[in-house]
């Protein structure tokens, strides 16, 4: 019987995810374990994991390359300079939620910076086309980059 319920519920994780969640989340809630989708289960909770290792990966990226355009782009700076500022806002705000939510993730962050800020710095350099006049080491810190008061460049 258990075996029947459990390709059951394995079935319906393949066929309708959203009601296999809803059945899931009943199951815990009555505390009917013995019939829970473990290995999904188990499986949908590592993915979690990941996926704000991802995003918060991503938004630092997205962070930097926009910090590099501030400093570096100057061609561009003054038409683009309030749609930069508010992305910058907008990826602080980002990672600030996702911390909140899960504060052990601050090592992964200060982890990630400088391979963040290589790729931000490769992806600028592609877009603007210009000789690689962009450090290779970043002349920001995490800190200063997650600092709402904090630009690499300021108009005059």
């Amino acid at each position: 019987m258990q075996s029947e319920v459990n390709l059951k519920s394995a079935s319906l994780y393949d066929t309708d995810y959203q009601l296999w969640l809803e059945q899931t989340v009943a199951q815990l809630r009555e505390k009917d374990f013995n019939n829970l989708d473990l290995e999904n289960l188990i499986e949908e909770i590592e993915s979690l994991g990941k996926s704000d290792r991802r995003a918060i990966s991503s938004y630092l990226l997205r962070l930097c390359e926009h910090l590099l355009k501030l400093k570096y782009w100057e061609s561009e700076r003054e038409r683009c300079f309030r749609g930069w500022i508010l992305e910058i806002n907008n990826f602080r705000s980002e990672i600030e939620l996702i911390l909140k939510d899960s504060p052990s993730l601050q090592p992964f962050l200060s982890e990630t910076f400088l391979s963040s800020y290589q790729k931000a710095r490769k992806n600028l350099l592609r877009a603007i086309e210009l000789p690689a006049f962009i450090p290779q080491e970043p002349e920001f810190t995490l800190e200063q980059a997650l600092d709402e008061d904090w630009l690499p460049w300021q108009p005059k």
